[in-house]
């Protein structure tokens, strides 16, 4: 891959700078980046998840830097304009597994003359990386916030590291309305062109799949699932739960918000939206994908079963949307975290009127929120 230059900073709040910091295990990191002006801040870095970038954070990046604090949002490996990962479905998909991209998030710690950070704070899929640091490096990663995606733990020790083929799979494709687990449909060779390529085009795609996981969508109403059961699973939306018949371009699709909608959509204005489009465009969405893979297929599956048993104990903060699926679609995960998983869990938060991207839907609300955490953390 070509190296790329910064995101324009004309499409930022002012205060946010971007810059390329390259030799990063083996990649050239897009970072944005507030309350840089003075050395000795205490740092907190932001994780985003999928299909978002460094981006994501515009809202909250300002009013973290105007309270004292120096904060850094790179495009994780596979996202944005960071560069030097494998974008081929038959690439290198074992530079994706979990404890590289730890490396990737030291090494530019490291790059930026730092030896911890006061919190790291992850959304969605960076929700899952930022666990991963406060777990392993909890002397580097001093706090830990993850939003949308609780995290329930390391794996548990087997004599082998393979993957089992789900039941669970054979059960959702036979129900009476068949469907099928979105994680394995982003783990096909297809799911990749279906979204880059298809006919509504990237930004119409990106519109109705944001409008379709966020509050906006009235039907939104999440709650605790009994089991990890096709007949409990098939309950969530069909962004998560998907009919067996259909990529993610036709499921979202048939959720797209009207022009009155759109217009009305404050968190997400067109422009905005562009952003991720003009990015998502230039790369398509493979690379986001092959996290996925790694998660489904068992890619650094023995290296993660090495922390089996170990808890997070680092200061802990949940956040999330009161109309996010996301809390719950792993029947069980909420309850480990808030219970063993995360040892010093302080608080677990869900804001009213957002969904998925709470960060962008009620960044006032995720700010005072994370403040509050970070002056007692």
């Amino acid at each position: 891959m070509a190296t790329l230059q910064p995101l324009s900073s004309t499409t930022l709040p002012p205060g946010i700078r971007t810059r390329m910091i390259d030799g990063i295990n083996g990649l050239s990191v897009h970072i944005l980046e507030a309350g840089f002006e003075s050395e000795g801040r205490p740092m907190v870095l932001l994780l985003h998840g999928f299909p978002e970038i460094a981006y994501s954070w515009r809202k909250v990046m300002v009013p973290l830097a105007e309270a004292g604090f120096h904060v850094v949002a790179p495009d994780l490996r596979g996202y944005g304009r960071t560069t030097g990962w494998d974008a081929n479905y038959d690439g290198d998909l074992n530079s994706f597994r979990m404890l590289n991209l730890l490396r990737d998030a030291m090494g530019l710690l490291a790059a930026l003359g730092r030896t911890s950070v006061t919190a790291v704070v992850g959304h969605d899929f960076g929700a899952s990386v930022a666990a991963w640091c406060a777990l392993v490096r909890p002397d580097v990663f001093r706090s830990l916030v993850l939003m949308s995606a609780p995290f329930s733990g390391p794996p548990a020790l087997t004599p082998t590291a393979s993957v089992a083929v789900d039941p669970v799979h054979a059960a959702l494709a036979a129900l009476d309305r068949p469907r099928k687990h979105y994680h394995w449909y982003y783990s096909t060779r297809p799911a990749n062109e279906n979204m880059w390529h298809c006919p509504q085009g990237v930004q119409a795609f990106l519109r109705a799949y944001y409008h379709h996981k966020s509050g906006d969508w009235t039907s939104n109403k999440p709650f605790r699932l009994a089991s990890w059961s096709a007949g409990e699973l098939a309950k969530m939306p069909t962004y998560y739960i998907m009919d067996a018949a259909c990529g993610m371009a036709e499921t979202v699709a048939a959720e797209m918000p009207s022009a009155s909608e759109i217009a009305a959509c404050r968190w997400l204005t067109e422009a905005e939206l562009a952003v991720y489009a003009g990015e998502y465009t230039c790369n398509g969405f493979q690379g986001g994908l092959q996290l996925y893979r790694c998660r489904t297929e068992g890619i650094g599956l023995g290296d993660s079963q090495v922390f089996a048993g170990r808890t997070i104990d680092v200061p802990s903060l949940f956040i999330s949307g009161r109309s996010d699926w996301g809390v719950y679609q792993s029947p069980g995960a909420l309850e480990r975290m808030n219970g063993t998983s995360c040892t010093a869990m302080r608080g677990v938060h869900l804001i009213e009127g957002a969904g998925h991207w709470a960060q962008q839907e009620r960044p006032e609300e995720v700010v005072a929120l994370l403040l509050g955490f970070l002056k007692t953390a």
